[in-house]
């Protein structure tokens, strides 16, 4: 099973926001390549829902199955296709994914090396080997493994109730949260652009540094009317930031990660402000250059 197909969402977004087609071009590519790639072997886990939720129960995300289960030709097209793509977007980086390639080339580096670990995404091994940034890393990851991911973890999506993890990391691959959305009962549900996973939160809880209290959230609109039911949710504590669609007010919202990467205006406000975020938006990069 692969990655859902997210062309025809993706194509609703630009119509919806015609002024933004040139500077998202990167996504589409990146849209289009993931709709091309099949898994090369069947990658779905076979986990038992016992095996899961008591994994859960301890606190433990299944980011050490994913690193035993994912191999190097699982994701070959796919972190070639990524390295293009991203080098495309910020020409510097060129450098950094060369060294990235001849390690993985040599079996240094592997897709367990990519993977969640100690709160940041990719082992320190990935960037004493190639010198790409933390925040580099996390994107190369998000967009080389995403489609992989998805199907690896799709079996075991069912086995995740509601109660059973209570973190502000995925409780599948172990990444940080990407954006929210406020689904149709009011709740908070956090989405993983790592591995497309997602799962419910408590609202006056920072999912980044958990701290608790709505004296601690800033919520910032936009000015435009026109963007109802979008919020950027941000924690004083931490300065981490989330995008957020009220999903009440915005029935026709797309997939979390086609509505976080189709409003790159609001990272531009909340990284105005001084916020951040742990799998940054290619607009940070442009504002770099």
């Amino acid at each position: 099973m692969a990655e859902p197909d997210l062309r025809e969402a993706w194509a609703d977004l630009l119509q919806r926001r015609p002024t933004f087609g040139s500077s998202l071009a990167v996504y589409s590519d990146i849209i289009e390549s993931w709709a091309r790639w099949s898994p090369p072997r069947p990658l779905g886990l076979t986990l038992r829902r016992e095996a899961c939720r008591e994994s859960w129960a301890g606190g433990t995300p299944l980011t050490a199955v994913a690193a035993g289960a994912l191999q190097i030709g699982d994701v070959e097209e796919l972190m070639g296709g990524a390295m293009e793509a991203l080098v495309r977007a910020q020409p510097s980086l060129a450098l950094g994914f060369q060294r990235f390639a001849e390690a993985w080339d040599a079996g240094w580096l592997g897709p367990p090396t990519l993977l969640p670990d100690r709160g940041r995404i990719g082992a320190d091994a990935l960037a004493k080997a190639t010198g790409l940034a933390t925040d580099v890393v996390a994107v190369l990851a998000t967009v080389g493994l995403r489609p992989a991911l998805e199907a690896l973890f799709a079996p075991v999506r069912e086995h995740l109730t509601e109660g059973a993890w209570e973190l502000g990391i995925c409780p599948f691959c172990g990444g940080p949260p990407g954006f929210t959305d406020v689904i149709e009962d009011g709740r908070r549900r956090l989405a993983c652009h790592l591995c497309g996973g997602a799962w419910v939160f408590t609202k006056l809880r920072c999912p980044f540094c958990g701290i608790e209290g709505s004296q601690h959230l800033v919520r910032m609109l936009p000015e435009d009317a026109r963007e109802e039911g979008y919020v950027i949710s941000a924690c004083r504590s931490c300065r981490a930031y989330l995008k957020e669609v009220d999903r009440r007010a915005r029935w026709n919202a797309g997939p979390a990660l086609v509505e976080d990467w189709g409003t790159p205006h609001f990272d531009l406000i909340a990284l105005e402000q001084g916020y951040w975020r742990p799998v940054p938006a290619l607009v940070q990069w442009a504002r770099k250059a």
